[in-house]
C-alpha cells in the first residue's frame, strides 16, 4: 500500500536492541484503538482512579475525555478523527519507570486506500501491570485533520518557575541546567552534554524524509543557537512527569511565558513532551520533541477550548528571568 505521508520516527530510531513490553497496557490500549475493538480498549479503565476517587482520563491533542463514558465516546471516534478506515500500531521505543509507562510508536492510518504515518507518544499512568488510570498521547497538532496549534496545558503547575534540574540526573541534568541558564541557554555547555553521533527529531512534519534523515545529524548547535534568543527571556519549561529508566528520560512539561515572550513571540503557554536518549558513553544520543513551538501565530481561536485571553493568563509571569527564573536558578548551586 502506498504511503501518502511519511514520518521519521521509525527510520531514525527503531533498534533491534531495544525492549518492547507487547502486553503493557498503554500498547494494548492504542492496538485496540486501531482494532476498533472500543469494548477492550474501555476496558483498560475503572471507574475511578484508585486513589483520590477521580475519573480515569485519556488525554489527546483534540480533547480530553474524563471518566469511562468518555472515553468510550474517545475509542469510537478514533479512526473518524484521522479520516482513517483502519489503522495499525508500530512501537519504535518503550520507556518504563516510575509508574508509568511510555510507548512511543507510528500509527498507520489507512486513508482512502493509502498509509497516513503519523508519530506518537502514548503515556500510560498505570493502575496495576494490566490496566490504566490515565493515558496521554502527544503528536504534531499537523497530524490531525481540522486540528489548530493549541494544546491546553495538561497540568497544573504548583509553582510558576522552571523545573528544577536537580530532579533529573547524568546527562539530562547538565542538559536542563544549560537550557535554563540565565540569563539565556548556555550551548557550549548543552553541546557538552550531547554526542557527536546525536539525532535531533523524530516528531515534527517532514516533507522530504531523506533529506531529513541526512539533517538531523547536522546543525544541531544552531537550533540551540536560536533558542538562546528566547530562552529562558521569553519561555522556560516546567515538567511535571518525568519517566525515566536510566537510558530514556521521557520529560511531559507546560510552558511559562513571560509579557517579552507573549508580546515579542506571541508565546503561549502549551503542553508538550521530549525523550532524552544517553548513549552508551552518557551522552546524550536521541532527542526527540513534540510541542507546537513557533505555531502559536497560526491558531484559529474559534476552534479552542478556551478563549486567547484565557490562553494568555494560563502559567504568565510578568518578569522572567530577573524574578521567579533567577530565584530558582541561584537556589540550584547553593548545594
Amino acid at each position: 500500500m502506498k504511503i501518502r505521508q511519511e514520518c521519521s520516527l521509525a527510520r531514525l530510531h527503531a533498534n533491534s536492541k531495544r525492549v518492547i513490553l507487547a502486553n503493557s497496557p498503554e500498547l494494548k490500549f492504542v492496538n485496540a484503538l486501531c482494532s476498533g475493538l472500543v469494548d477492550e480498549a474501555v476496558g483498560y479503565f475503572r471507574e475511578k482512579k484508585l486513589f483520590g476517587n477521580h475519573p480515569p482520563v485519556v488525554d489527546a491533542p483534540y480533547g480530553r475525555f474524563e471518566g469511562l463514558s468518555e472515553i468510550r465516546k474517545f475509542a469510537e471516534g478514533w479512526l473518524d478523527t484521522f479520516n482513517a478506515q483502519s489503522a495499525s500500531v508500530l512501537p519504535v521505543v518503550q520507556t518504563r519507570a516510575n509508574g508509568r509507562s511510555v510507548s512511543e510508536v507510528v500509527i498507520n492510518f489507512v486513508v482512502d486506500g493509502q498509509i497516513n504515518q503519523v508519530p506518537m507518544f502514548v503515556v500510560g499512568d498505570l493502575r496495576t501491570p494490566d490496566t490504566l488510570d490515565e493515558v496521554r498521547m502527544y503528536c504534531h497538532f499537523t497530524y490531525v485533520p481540522g486540528l489548530t496549534a493549541y494544546r491546553k496545558p495538561i497540568f497544573t503547575p504548583a509553582h510558576l518557575e522552571m523545573g528544577d534540574p536537580a530532579l533529573l540526573s547524568g546527562a539530562v541534568r547538565e542538559y536542563y541546567e544549560a537550557l535554563h541558564h540565565v540569563p539565556s541557554v548556555d550551548v557550549d555547555r548543552i553541546m557538552g552534554s550531547i554526542g557527536k553521533d546525536c539525532i535531533f527529531g523524530g516528531y515534527e512534519p517532514i516533507k522530504d524524509v531523506q533529506h531529513d534523515l541526512d539533517s538531523y545529524k547536522k546543525d544541531i548547535r544552531s537550533k540551540f543557537e536560536h533558542m538562546k534568543t528566547y530562552i529562558p527571556s521569553c519561555v522556560g519549561m516546567r515538567y511535571e512527569r518525568i519517566t525515566d529508566d536510566n537510558v530514556t528520560c521521557v520529560i511531559e512539561w507546560v510552558h511559562i511565558v513571560s509579557e517579552k515572550g507573549q508580546k515579542e513571540l506571541a508565546r503561549i503557554s502549551l503542553s508538550g513532551i521530549s525523550a532524552y536518549e544517553r548513549g552508551e558513553d552518557g551522552l546524550l544520543c536521541a532527542i526527540r520533541i513534540c510541542d507546537y513551538a513557533n505555531y502559536e501565530r497560526t491558531i484559529d481561536w474559534t476552534k479552542t477550548p478556551v478563549s486567547k485571553e484565557e490562553a494568555m493568563q494560563m502559567n504568565f509571569v510578568k518578569e522572567f528571568p530577573e524574578g521567579v527564573g533567577r530565584k530558582r536558578q541561584d537556589r540550584m548551586y547553593e548545594y
